[in-house]
């Protein structure tokens, strides 16, 4: 069984995120798994044998997020945050090239787990149209509400792009000022892009 669940892993770090969310769930019963566990790995595998052909696509076009999105323009200098100063290092190389377009997409599914009743947190980065890193993990705390966990999302894939600009930065890539991310709570981005947006 831990051998199976390596192997699929494996697939999962190749490309293949779309079982991510399954190997992560079957991959907490390692230690001590049961037949039923076992079964559902072998319908992983048969999930990758009919469908074999599963592969990134390296799309460069920058996707027309302003068309189907509207970024709202709110004056943050009167809330908490206050003047935040930009991610400037004298280490950065200048940058050269085409602009990239970073864009997350992110999301949590609450009470996923039915022993322990924590949510699972599903992260998607792309650089202009193609997937570069991807990530699912149960989460830290149990929320009891769905808010509180697609904010705990929220807060890791915000980690998450602070770590992916400095490092595109480093190489010279040319980035926009911003990160496009995009969740599907209408609350937790209301609180999060609306400084003076009261949680009710």
């Amino acid at each position: 069984y831990q051998s199976l669940i390596g192997a699929l892993q494996w697939c999962v770090t190749l490309g293949r995120f779309d079982i991510l969310v399954a190997v992560m769930s079957l991959s907490s019963f390692r230690i001590a798994p049961k037949l039923g566990h076992l079964e559902l790995v072998k319908r992983i595998f048969g999930y990758l044998k009919k469908y074999p052909d599963g592969a990134l696509s390296f799309r460069t076009g920058i996707p027309p997020l302003e068309k189907h999105f509207s970024m709202p323009d709110y004056d943050w200098m009167h809330s908490v945050y206050g003047d935040c100063a930009k991610e400037t290092g004298p280490s950065y190389p200048f940058p050269e090239g085409k602009f990239v377009r970073l864009s997350t997409f992110v999301d949590a599914n609450l009470m996923f787990c039915k022993v322990t009743g924590k949510s699972v947190t599903g992260i998607l980065h792309l650089v202009n149209q193609t997937p570069v890193d991807w990530f699912s993990k149960k989460q830290a705390t149990v929320e009891t509400a769905t808010y509180g966990s697609e904010f705990v999302a929220a807060r890791q894939a915000t980690e998450q792009v602070i770590d992916q600009r400095y490092t595109l930065k480093a190489m010279g890539v040319p980035i926009e000022s911003f990160t496009w991310m995009l969740g599907d709570n209408q609350s937790a981005v209301t609180s999060s892009t609306i400084p003076h947006s009261m949680l009710s």
